[in-house]
């Protein structure tokens, strides 16, 4: 007898390979994935504006990703000493208003370029609960602990949603024709306003995805994170202490579906000897004796190369050459 409802992946479509750029925005799920992702040294770039949970937002985020025009210092507010940016998350706000300027443009930048080239753009969508800015009536990323009365709160429409998707999916087509949107719904449970109401919210987002990718068939996909979670993993020992994020063990097995799902076979061979080496650079020598240490660093070294060697394209994956500091 089996006690589990397993979640039907379909064919593995051999959509992407491990050399190919990915662009993830959305969600705290996609900081999730996308540490996934450079485990495995593949080119990535994760929410460059942080994380953003409603449709609004992401959309908004995607169309000046696509501009790449730098925000302007006027757009910046002052809350709690710090500068912060309603299009950003509050882990881009600093003290100073000019870096905070430079690092949010930096990303900007940075995401316009990956967007430019990359062959999928994964969007998770967390919630349809949106703030807005009572002054300007703009749906906010982020309220950045400005007092809620300065907010008009609720919960965004099908309709409403499904037009913003729909014209984003558009203008990633016209600017990068190649890359395909993986749509997906966080797993992640939006409790703060109680379950009926993060039930709505999910329920809402799904429809509208299915909306928008009845329109654009050829160029748009679904992954079922939220239902490998809520149907599959229907156990909270699969969540973490919060009882709200996904636990390690299930943002593996999320993983590993994803892999099963978009990435050839030689592709998965990759992912995973790049992982065995990502862990292997995360450990140190237990040991104070120089030649030991030497003799580690060396046979590290070794490895790295041989891998550059085996996957010429890792030259191009800033996680390889930033975090690992190799020299070739």
């Amino acid at each position: 007898m089996d006690f589990r409802t397993t979640i039907r992946m379909g064919d593995n479509q051999g959509l992407l390979h491990h050399s190919d750029a990915l662009l993830l925005i959305g969600s705290c799920f996609s900081d999730n994935i996308g540490a996934k992702l450079h485990s495995a040294m593949m080119q990535v770039d994760v929410n460059p504006f942080g994380t953003l949970f409603n449709p609004m937002s992401i959309a908004q985020g995607v169309s000046q990703l696509i501009s790449g025009s730098p925000i302007a210092g006027m757009t910046l507010f002052q809350q709690n000493g710090v500068w912060n940016s309603y299009a950003f998350h509050s882990r881009y706000s600093r003290a100073d208003k000019e870096q905070a300027l430079d690092v949010m443009n930096r990303h900007i930048a940075d995401g316009h370029r990956h967007l430019q080239s990359c062959q999928a753009l994964v969007v998770t969508l967390g919630t349809a609960m949106t703030y807005r800015l009572k002054a300007t009536g703009e749906v906010v990323a982020n309220c950045h602990k400005v007092p809620q009365h300065e907010f008009e709160r609720g919960i965004a429409s099908v309709a409403e949603m499904t037009r913003v998707l729909d014209e984003m999916v558009t203008a990633v087509r016209n600017f990068n024709p190649q890359a395909h949107i993986i749509f997906t719904v966080s797993p992640i449970r939006h409790i703060a306003d109680g379950l009926d109401v993060n039930a709505l919210s999910k329920a809402r987002l799904r429809v509208a995805i299915d909306d928008v990718m009845t329109r654009h068939t050829q160029s748009t996909l679904y992954f079922p994170a939220f239902e490998i979670m809520t149907d599959d993993l229907r156990d909270y020992r699969f969540y973490a202490a919060d009882m709200v994020h996904p636990s390690e063990v299930a943002i593996e097995y999320i993983w590993q579906a994803f892999q099963a799902t978009y990435f050839d076979d030689r592709s998965a061979q990759a992912i995973a000897r790049c992982e065995r080496v990502s862990k292997r650079l995360q450990h140190r020598p237990m040991s104070n004796n120089r030649d030991v240490v030497e003799r580690f660093n060396a046979d590290t070294q070794a490895v790295l190369r041989n891998l550059l060697r085996e996957y010429p394209y890792l030259k191009n994956s800033e996680e390889f050459k930033t975090k690992y500091h190799t020299s070739y």
